[in-house]
């Protein structure tokens, strides 16, 4: 069975590594292989008479491409995780408030004029803090459905978050913080580099882990509750447990980037559509569609228009109208 899809996992790689070399040619300086291909011979050999373009490409450009892929797939691999998890396919990673926690903090961190590094961290433990209060209320709530008490806290927490963040807007500097704010709840990779794409890299490793040991025990949380403690699962504790990595996942990379939305809803459902809900071909199919689905938003974000176009905008274009498809479309239940 593991050779049998061992060729189509080979394929789907390297259709991604051709997609990223693809998207290293895009943009307003230098755009084509010719360039790529002579600023790569200046890396390795040191000649060249273009050092402004090989600045450009691995300064400027392969962050991006580092970041697209890393971002779209974790957050792919953290919205196939929500939606096993629930048994429903209109779930997203911003279901527990991960996103707004995460907004909240950078906000925060803007409005105080930190430093890039202190935002990058205020968003990460803002993330983490919305998603144990909504943890929270959950396990202090017994009686009822667990499933639904988390998705009711999180909406109730989603809106305390985003008043704060509001209230926030209103208190900045509408000349210099407030359009900071503004630009990074759009999401963008614009200012993105090597550096924050490796330090989130610790966070995605320690948060893929219960995810990918995990997989078979997700296959039978989709069974249900009942079906899954039959089974020998201790629900409680498996949810927690890939509840906190997906949301450690989400919340590392919306540190870096800021709000990218709808990739945690749509990808993982194509992906379903695709190969099936097993999670252990979903995951890995989910996370290559999410990063290759990015790579394209991110050319697009830089190449259709003059100035570029925030990411939130172009995903939320697609997401949009394909969760109002899923909702026309009337399927029901989890099959």
């Amino acid at each position: 069975m593991f050779l049998s899809r061992l060729p189509a996992a080979v394929l789907g790689l390297a259709g991604l590594a051709l997609l990223a070399l693809f998207s290293m040619m895009i943009g307003k300086y230098g755009s084509g292989p010719g360039p790529l291909f002579a600023a790569l011979r200046q890396l390795v050999t040191g000649e060249g008479s273009d050092p402004l373009l090989a600045t450009v490409l691995w300064n400027v450009r392969l962050p991006r491409v580092l970041a697209a892929v890393v971002v779209g797939a974790a957050l792919a691999a953290a919205g196939a995780t929500y939606q096993g998890l629930f048994r429903n396919p209109l779930v997203s990673p911003d279901l527990l408030g991960v996103s707004v926690g995460a907004s909240l903090g950078a906000v925060a961190g803007i409005f105080l004029s930190l430093p890039v590094l202190a935002i990058q961290l205020a968003a990460f433990v803002g993330g983490l803090v919305a998603v144990l209060l909504v943890t929270g209320v959950g396990m202090l709530v017994r009686e009822r459905d667990p499933v639904l008490t988390l998705v009711l806290a999180g909406i109730a927490i989603q809106a305390l978050v985003g008043a704060g963040i509001s209230l926030i807007k209103i208190l900045a500097d509408p000349y210099d913080q407030l359009p900071a704010i503004t630009y990074w709840l759009l999401g963008s990779m614009t200012a993105v580099t090597r550096f924050d794409v490796f330090s989130i890299l610790p966070a995605l490793g320690i948060g893929f882990v219960p995810l990918v040991l995990l997989r078979w025990r997700m296959n039978v949380m989709t069974l249900g509750e009942e079906e899954a403690q039959t089974l020998g699962i201790d629900t409680l504790k498996t949810r927690i447990v890939l509840i906190a990595g997906a949301t450690l996942v989400t919340a590392a990379t919306v540190s870096i980037t800021g709000i990218i939305g709808w990739i945690g809803l749509v990808i993982p459902h194509i992906a379903r559509m695709l190969v099936g809900p097993d999670f252990r071909r979903l995951l890995p199919a989910a996370m290559m569609l999410g990063a290759a689905y990015l790579l394209v938003v991110d050319m697009l974000a830089r190449s259709i228009a003059s100035i570029e176009v925030p990411l939130g905008i172009l995903t939320a274009t697609v997401g949009a109208p394909f969760f109002l498809w899923l909702l026309i479309s009337g399927k029901r239940g989890w099959s």
